[in-house]
């Protein structure tokens, strides 16, 4: 520190080592917590099925002997509890928040968790929405985590940017749908990320297709996959394809998302993940 500084950066002219080093925003972790890995899942666009990709790489990794969490950070149109068919609410002591544990064993924390009836709609503006996010991480007490995911909303706008400001992001993973304009969405994300520095793991492509129960034949009903061009374009992974099935929707909108194998078509994505942890 300069020894004619006003200890005012504002009105200062001083060149102080704390005014020209680039300073972190990172916020604290609650005092309570441990979480070793943060991954986020993002999409330039909605309707892609970033919380179903989340629910299950959460369950298959937690199915691989890891701890979880996940943080859904979509407020406005939170859909995890839904998914691991939580309907309790979240609690709290002295120390914060407590998040809600599914039948497997995952720790969640949503905003429907939080509200008096989870149809209520959130009428908020971004700052108060991105506040909320943040206090997810610094309220809520994350105990022995080995992987939390982050649920984000579509876009690059004011809670992608908190999250990658705010929590120490160790990678992403795109969710991407096999319609030829979704790559410029993608590339939005990418950018984003790659602007962030945060590291991108890859991509995983939804809605890949459908197969006939008899014949076992997969119709591609959004046309064919782009998901390996989009991936060799940007120098990323492709990390797997799922599949439109009955199946899988009947079990989420059961709230069993924990019963269904999702190594089946993500086993990349599991084992990459479970490298950066183990790493």
């Amino acid at each position: 520190m300069s020894e004619n500084c006003t200890h005012n950066c504002s009105s200062c002219g001083e060149e102080c080592s704390s005014r020209t080093q680039p300073q972190s925003l990172l916020a604290p972790q609650n005092s309570m917590s441990n979480v070793k890995k943060v991954i986020g899942i993002v999409s330039g666009k909605g309707g892609v099925g970033k919380s179903l990709v989340t629910s299950l790489l959460a369950a298959g990794v937690q199915k691989e002997g890891l701890k979880c969490a996940v943080l859904d950070a979509d407020i406005t149109g939170p859909s995890i509890p839904k998914l691991f068919g939580i309907s309790e609410k979240a609690t709290g002591n002295d120390y914060g928040i407590l998040p809600v544990i599914s039948s497997k064993g995952t720790k969640i924390i949503s905003l429907n968790l939080l509200l008096e009836n989870e149809t209520d709609p959130v009428v908020w503006r971004g700052p108060v929405i991105g506040g909320t996010v943040k206090q997810f991480w610094t309220d809520v007490i994350w105990e022995d985590v080995d992987c939390m995911f982050v649920d984000m909303p579509p876009g690059t706008g004011d809670v992608p940017l908190t999250v990658f400001q705010s929590l120490p992001v160790d990678g992403i993973i795109v969710v991407t749908s096999p319609q030829e304009l979704v790559s410029m969405i993608v590339e939005k994300a990418v950018n984003m990320a790659k602007l962030m520095d945060i590291p991108i793991l890859g991509i995983v492509e939804n809605m890949s297709y459908i197969e006939c129960p008899e014949c076992h034949e997969k119709i591609k009903m959004f046309g064919e996959s782009h998901l390996d061009d989009i991936a060799a374009n940007s120098g990323l992974d492709a990390l797997g394809k799922i599949p439109m099935r009955p199946d899988i929707a009947a079990k989420c909108d059961a709230g069993r998302i924990e019963d269904i194998d999702g190594k089946e078509w993500l086993s990349d994505a599991i084992e990459k993940i479970k490298n950066i942890v183990n790493a």
